[in-house]
């Protein structure tokens, strides 16, 4: 009788773990940090979301994206770049407190200081959460920078709602931060605001404090080139350091499903991610940080996919600064 040989079934292998050795992913790349090597860019993220006004779980957004690091290379075919030769690494998240809302913008002020102290010329990279978490950024980002700030902010609202009705949430972070002195409103460019998404006493607030202001239909008039040319002009006059903020609600809802603002007839995904190119090609741009995606309101993860190609797409603009 003929004996039978026995095939072995080849390993199994998880569709996560496939690898290709021509191929980086950015898993492979934007890997955790061992406390020890030296980082240029940090992934820090900040996952709180009680404080927006919206219902929302922007505060999954952080792990959101990292489940999506296995999907996405690091080579940018439009702009002939690898992100792999930046020096990154994900730094992990601030801790939120359970219920202090205030404990928690404490949190974020106190652990993004920590983080500036260990590694002075670190270019931290924050997700979000919602856009309450970029007051208390940016009031560690200029400590550590030791100067004045300008602020770019790409977004469907003015976020100037005052302190007095709910204390802060992700419709104050701009107040917040003129209120508190920490940035001034003739350094701050507003990108993409949208009608009915802002009030009149909310925007002569902003114009009476100096902001500047353009809005999604001037964004498709004029050209997003234009605009964030300009935006970096009033950020940057005067200023030590530039510290850019994208809300994702800045976006049409068609490209945005899953914010818990949305909007129709706001930027294109190209208008956005051109924008943030721009914006890391600029020298002065030092801080960076994304907020307000929801991925239990998200079909498919298509905004936070989104979301990190914007994250991605800033990077490579800032391997283009001369």
């Amino acid at each position: 009788m003929k004996q039978i040989e026995l095939l072995n079934p080849p390993e199994l292998v998880r569709r996560a773990n496939w690898w290709d050795r021509y191929e980086t992913k950015v898993s492979q790349w934007l890997t955790p940090w061992d406390g020890e090597e030296p980082v240029d860019i940090g992934f820090i993220g900040v996952p709180l979301s009680k404080t927006s006004i919206s219902i929302s779980g922007a505060s999954m957004t952080p792990n959101a994206l990292r489940e999506l690091f296995a999907n996405v290379t690091t080579y940018s075919i439009d702009h002939c770049v690898d992100l792999q030769e930046l020096q990154a690494r994900d730094l992990g998240d601030i801790q939120m407190h359970v219920t202090d809302l205030l404990r928690c913008h404490a949190n974020i002020e106190q652990g993004l200081k920590n983080v500036y102290e260990a590694m002075p010329h670190l270019f931290p990279i924050i997700a979000g959460g919602d856009h309450s978490i970029t007051c208390p950024s940016v009031k560690a980002f200029k400590q550590h920078i030791g100067g004045k700030v300008g602020i770019v902010q790409l977004d469907s609202h003015m976020d100037v709602r005052n302190l007095q009705d709910g204390g802060p949430s992700n419709g104050t972070p701009i107040r917040g931060l003129i209120e508190s002195g920490t940035a001034l409103g003739r350094h701050i460019a507003q990108i993409g605001l949208h009608s009915f998404a802002n009030s009149r006493a909310y925007h002569e607030y902003a114009i009476a404090q100096g902001i500047t202001q353009f809005t999604a239909r001037q964004v498709v008039k004029d050209g997003i080139e234009a605009l964030v040319k300009r935006g970096l002009e009033i950020a940057g006059d005067g200023t030590d350091a530039i510290y850019v903020t994208v809300d994702m609600d800045v976006l049409d809802q068609a490209y945005a499903p899953g914010v818990p603002a949305m909007v129709p007839a706001g930027m294109t995904s190209w208008q956005l991610l051109e924008a943030v190119f721009l914006l890391g090609q600029h020298p002065k741009v030092k801080g960076f940080d994304i907020v307000c995606v929801d991925p239990m309101q998200d079909p498919r993860r298509a905004t936070v996919r989104t979301a990190l190609h914007v994250i991605l797409t800033f990077l490579a603009g800032t391997m283009k600064r001369v």
